[in-house]
């Protein structure tokens, strides 16, 4: 099998993992956006988005594109902004599909 090959058979399970979680409506962006902030999340129970701007997954974002896509996903129920803190903290939901 060529590794062209086992990228595509990557991609696949991908797209089906995401379209099981419901995450198949999601920009490019708000789905990296979301898989950094619940890595992040998991031991620390929230995020910073300064820590999420500075994953390599998102380094290529331009920061218009980050905080619009960061608001669309708080609309959407993928995080929330946390009300013990000024600014900057999120933490990750579970919405439902």
């Amino acid at each position: 099998m060529s590794e062209i090959s086992k990228l595509l058979e990557l991609r696949k399970l991908l797209l089906d993992m995401e379209d099981s979680m419901g995450l198949q409506d999601l920009s490019t962006v708000e789905r990296d956006i979301y898989y950094v902030a619940n890595d992040h999340a998991r031991s620390a129970g929230t995020v910073k988005t300064t820590t999420l701007q500075d994953h390599a997954l998102l380094a290529n974002v331009s920061r218009p594109t980050f905080f619009r896509a960061l608001k669309s996903l708080q609309g959407k129920g993928y995080l929330e902004h946390c009300k013990d803190s000024v600014r900057g903290y999120y933490t990750v939901k579970t919405p439902a599909k």
